[in-house]
């Protein structure tokens, strides 16, 4: 079955060129041409995937992924300009899976759009179906995490990003092995992006960057999981 990309952007044109390159690769599209259209479409359409542009007027693009954040974990890639480093930032911490850049190429663009709905939709690599540390279990089957005995919420991304350090007790994990495992060996994002879920973990999981218990930075390199063995 096809694909669904909804693709919200002001501009008719960015619309149709991006509609015109994903359709001739077989995905279905829809289009929003502002933000307040685009949240009730998500919901009533369901797509695989949204194409999201930051500057909009009235409702932007990082509002949108706001409110689709307080419901929905579907793979959200933003399109920014150039200047736009604090909202490329924002978006990353708000909840996207990548940016593009403007002016951006459509089949650069696909590429993602196909990574993102690859690494979305891939079993785990391991046949390990639960994982017990102190303070902390993972049951990758199920997709559950408990911390002191409370179930914690962590989207899509974030679930398969600790899985990965988590069977990798003890061992540091560059940013780049990270992306290669969790987001796919096709990633074509800023290596920043891990740093920026990583904090959004730390943050569900009551983990400190300082006085680490679960992930702990090795600075200029990446993060290795420090998780005491239940």
């Amino acid at each position: 079955m096809s694909k669904r990309v909804l693709v919200v952007d002001d501009e008719a044109r960015i619309r149709g060129i991006v509609r015109s390159y994903l359709e001739s690769d077989g995905f279905e599209v829809a289009e929003a041409g502002d933000g307040e259209a685009a949240v009730p479409m998500v919901a009533d359409w369901q797509p695989d995937l949204v194409v999201l542009d930051v500057m909009m007027p009235g409702t932007d693009g990082l509002e949108v992924l706001r409110r689709l954040r307080t419901s929905s974990d579907v793979p959200v890639i933003l399109l920014t300009a150039r200047s736009e480093e604090v909202d490329k930032l924002v978006g990353l911490s708000v909840g996207a899976d990548d940016y593009v850049t403007k002016p951006f190429s459509p089949r650069e663009l696909v590429a993602r759009i196909k990574a993102v709905l690859r690494r979305g939709g891939a079993p785990p690599a391991d046949t390990t179906d639960r994982m017990t540390f102190a303070e902390l279990t993972i049951d990758v089957d199920a997709r559950e995490v408990e911390r002191h005995g409370q179930s914690v919420d962590l989207s899509t991304l974030e679930f398969d990003l600790l899985v990965a350090l988590a069977r990798a007790p003890g061992r540091v994990l560059t940013r780049r092995q990270l992306l290669e495992k969790v987001w796919g060996y096709d990633f074509y994002g800023d290596e920043r992006v891990v740093d920026v879920h990583i904090r959004n973990i730390r943050k569900v999981l009551g983990d400190s960057a300082n006085d680490p218990e679960l992930i702990a930075t090795v600075r200029g390199v990446g993060y290795k999981f420090v998780g005491a063995p239940a």
